[in-house]
């Protein structure tokens, strides 16, 4: 895509890379404003992704690191490419499944989700059928599915915590050609509203693709899956040794541990997916650290650059989404805080990867990628310190970081927000379980001790965060007209450089604290730290919802 001339007055007048000669770095509030007023200006359209006005705001952000005297983080340059995948049914040619003689449109007893693996073709697939209860491997044992469907009970088998079976990747180890998850009253009442399912499976998807042009890289073997309920569950089962009717009675028992069997009705399950491929970048620079011990240790100081773009059904003349706190804020706290590496002279001991991301308000696309694919070659990433909308409209004294009390990061956050006058504050709002929502999260999923820092709820800033939300988040009202306080931006970005610099030159890298869920899940094998007094063993669940459906990660709100 070719740029407007504005791209390339951007790259006029950078100063050469710099030389490190030690002093007191200044944070300006000034210049805070200069790059929140850039990137949320109309001119970049909302910086959706994949957009000419996104790329502006990259090329941007890349030319503040080449100022800085950075190197290019990215397997292009400043740029790490992200193809993206945007997907939904074709409510044209309708999803349908034929079991025996009778057929069942997609919505009635039976669901598919989109595909984004076999562009706008029609899917026609025509096998047999196997049961195989929990789809555990075990469920397996004496059966052949090559090149057949197998059914599989959603959830967990009693006792067994949930996620804990891996049914697409073992059915596809198997030879099943597809999978077909059978809903059974019970789950109706609770884990499966059938409504919601229906509701999520029309939305559209978005998902990043693997060179291979899989979905999040994954590739379990299966062509297509299903979900069935009621008279298409009785229409499948007809015939085999067990009926549905006679399958659920079982399930109620305590330990049940239903046999697996091959089904008598052949199958055929359709669908057409309507699909678009986008490509949008992650945007890198690297501090190399100082110190030869340490330097292959990465620090990640992250920013989603992305916001909703123009979407011309808004009512109103302004159709613009500018996303100026969110996450213009953020980016501009971010480059602040890297602009303060650059201005101390003193390299840090680690090196470190300033990050804008892409995608974010997609679900996660960009960070999600980058932690797959972390661009530091031998290099490990210790720290993820996630910028996402700070509210910079009131001089915040106290700051949030979702995720402290679960890793040695939260002491170095509150030692870095005292040496500025202000308090690291507990989250005030652990129902909505903000810890999960931002692009930290990608990294905890790759065992990366990372927190998410916003400005807190003292000295009005209850109200002020209420407020942004009810009024002005995900809304074309979220530009640079709000009353900023710049010089609270200022005091932000410095308390995110204090934290990368404790983090970056510390002789120990963020750990785990002993018996945390997260660490535990996602970084079994890794050192851990003592858990202080106070800090949780376990980390809160997250909220009731379809558990079995594959919901993209979720926005913060």
């Amino acid at each position: 895509m070719r740029l407007k001339p504005l791209i390339a007055a951007l790259s006029l007048g950078l100063a050469p890379a710099v030389a490190w000669a030690q002093s007191e770095p200044v944070f300006s509030p000034d210049e805070v404003r200069a790059h929140v007023e850039f990137l949320a200006d109309d001119l970049l359209g909302g910086r959706d992704n994949g957009t000419e006005g996104f790329d502006i705001a990259a090329r941007y952000v890349s030319s503040r690191f080449d100022a800085m005297g950075f190197k290019p983080g990215g397997t292009q340059g400043w740029y790490q490419p992200v193809n993206i995948a945007d997907y939904v049914l074709d409510a044209e040619k309708p999803a349908s499944a034929t079991i025996g003689t009778k057929k069942f449109a997609g919505g009635e007893d039976v669901l598919f989700g989109p595909s984004p693996l076999y562009g706008d073709e029609t899917q026609t697939l025509t096998a047999d059928a196997v049961f195989v209860g929990h789809g555990r491997e075990e469920d397996y044992a004496g059966l052949e599915v090559t090149g057949k469907f197998v059914v599989a009970l959603i959830g967990t088998p009693p006792g067994m915590a949930p996620g804990k079976i891996d049914k697409p990747g073992i059915a596809g180890k198997h030879g099943a050609l597809g999978m077909i998850y059978l809903v059974t009253p019970e789950n109706l009442k609770g884990a499966f509203p059938w409504a919601q399912a229906i509701s999520y499976f029309q939305m559209p998807q978005s998902n990043w693709l693997d060179a291979k042009g899989f979905p999040k890289g994954e590739d379990p073997g299966l062509k297509i899956g299903a979900y069935i309920k009621g008279l298409a569950a009785d229409a499948l089962f007809k015939g085999a040794p067990t009926s549905a009717a006679q399958l659920y009675a079982a399930l109620a028992k305590p330990d049940a541990a239903p046999a697996s069997f091959a089904l008598k009705q052949k199958v055929t399950l359709q669908r057409t997916s309507t699909v678009t491929i986008k490509k949008s970048n992650n945007v890198i620079g690297i501090l190399p650290g100082s110190d030869p011990k340490l330097a292959n240790e990465y620090v990640v100081l992250s920013a989603h650059l992305d916001h909703e773009g123009t979407q011309l059904d808004v009512e109103g003349e302004d159709k613009i989404f500018n996303g100026a706190m969110d996450n213009a804020a953020g980016v501009a706290s971010m480059l602040e805080a890297a602009r303060a590496f650059t201005q101390s002279g003193k390299r840090p001991r680690r090196s470190i990867l300033f990050v804008a991301l892409t995608a974010e308000e997609d679900g996660l696309i960009g960070s999600e990628y980058l932690a797959r694919y972390p661009v530091v070659g031998s290099g490990k990433v210790v720290a993820d310190v996630n910028l996402d909308m700070p509210i910079l409209l009131y001089d915040f004294q106290d700051v949030v970081a979702f995720g402290a009390e679960h890793s040695t990061l939260g002491p170095i956050v509150e030692r870095a927000a005292a040496k500025m006058g202000v308090t690291l504050s507990p989250d005030p709002m652990p129902e909505e379980q903000l810890f999960l929502r931002s692009d930290h999260y990608s990294f905890v999923k790759a065992g990366v001790p990372s927190v998410f820092l916003v400005t807190g709820f003292k000295n009005g800033g209850e109200k002020a965060f209420r407020d942004f939300l009810k009024t002005n988040y995900h809304k074309v009202s979220d530009d640079i007209r709000q009353p900023f306080d710049w010089k609270a931006g200022a005091k932000f970005a410095k308390i995110n450089y204090l934290i990368a610099r404790e983090i970056a030159d510390a002789d120990q890298e963020p750990r785990w604290y002993v018996g945390n869920s997260f660490g535990e899940r996602f970084a079994k094998d890794a050192p851990k730290a003592p858990r202080p007094a106070g800090a949780p063993a376990a980390a809160p669940a997250r909220s009731p919802a379809v558990i079995t459906i594959p919901v993209p990660a979720p926005k913060k709100n």
